[in-house]
């Protein structure tokens, strides 16, 4: 698995004296993310709705071998006022705002002939509204700003294609890349937003729903590149947005699934021929 310790001497991004947000960034594919901008150099802002024990934040070590911690903010970001109140929680602390990666998201599975109307709703309000509230508040710091801004918003492969099981969370994240590319011509020249579609990631949770290690090298066997991806992988995705590499980027969508899933039509030849 990849790791950050060097991250500085990539020459992709050099986070001194950047200030970032990643909301959702206490666990799995987030905590990844804020680990990388800390070891980047960054000073970096994650939030919750649990409150987090300090020695359990993400950390990582400078390149003087010193750990950095991440900042604590607890919030529920489907609430306009408490998504705002993280934003204004970073500037108040260190000054500014460079980037915001709008990672907070997920949904267990539902049946969508049965979920409730309050169910749909918070799947909907935490992957697609809760981005747009602290975009919203985000954006307000950075066009006030000489340097602008960054905006990462990370939706998923479900957006991109049937989301069985988890109808809401599809069509939420479909809508947060559409969103992606609405905000980015709304906010130009300042602000660049951009989208990163994660596929499979290995992560506890995805631990968990595959069944353990059997399950998740049985999943894995199905990606062209033959692993799940990590949460180091999608943070250095995160970095090269946020860099001044992809200066002209913005409205984009980044796909990383590890190739995509194999054509079921494929596998169907391959046992008529066998």
């Amino acid at each position: 698995m990849a790791t950050f310790d060097n991250a500085r001497q990539t020459g992709v991004f050099d986070g001194t004296g950047r200030v970032v947000v990643v909301t959702g960034g206490t666990k799995g594919i987030g905590r990844g993310i804020a680990e990388g901008f800390l070891a980047a150099g960054a000073e970096v802002v994650v939030c919750g709705r649990t409150e987090v024990a300090e020695e359990r934040l993400p950390t990582a070590m400078d390149t003087t071998a010193t750990e950095r911690r991440a900042v604590f903010v607890s919030a529920d970001l489907r609430d306009a006022d408490q998504a705002a109140s993280v934003i204004a929680a970073a500037v108040d602390r260190f000054g500014r705002l460079d980037t915001l990666v709008n990672n907070a998201g997920g949904s267990p599975q539902a049946d969508a002939a049965v979920a409730s109307p309050r169910f749909s709703a918070s799947i909907v309000a935490l992957n697609l509204l809760a981005p747009l509230y602290c975009s919203q508040a985000a954006n307000a710091v950075m066009q006030a700003q000489g340097e602008g801004g960054t905006i990462v918003n990370i939706a998923s492969v479900s957006g991109l294609r049937p989301s069985p099981g988890t109808a809401a969370y599809g069509a939420a994240k479909a809508g947060l890349i559409n969103l992606t590319q609405s905000l980015a011509i709304e906010w130009a020249p300042k602000v660049r937003v951009n989208c990163l579609s994660a596929g499979l990631v290995a992560t506890e949770a995805a631990d968990d729903h595959y069944g353990g290690p059997e399950g998740m090298a049985a999943v894995a066997a199905t990606v062209p590149l033959g692993r799940f991806g990590t949460p180091a992988d999608m943070a250095g995705l995160c970095l090269f947005l946020a860099s001044p590499l992809a200066g002209y980027v913005t409205g984009a969508n980044l796909v990383a699934h590890g190739g995509g899933e194999r054509p079921a039509f494929l596998t169907a030849v391959e046992r008529i021929s066998d």
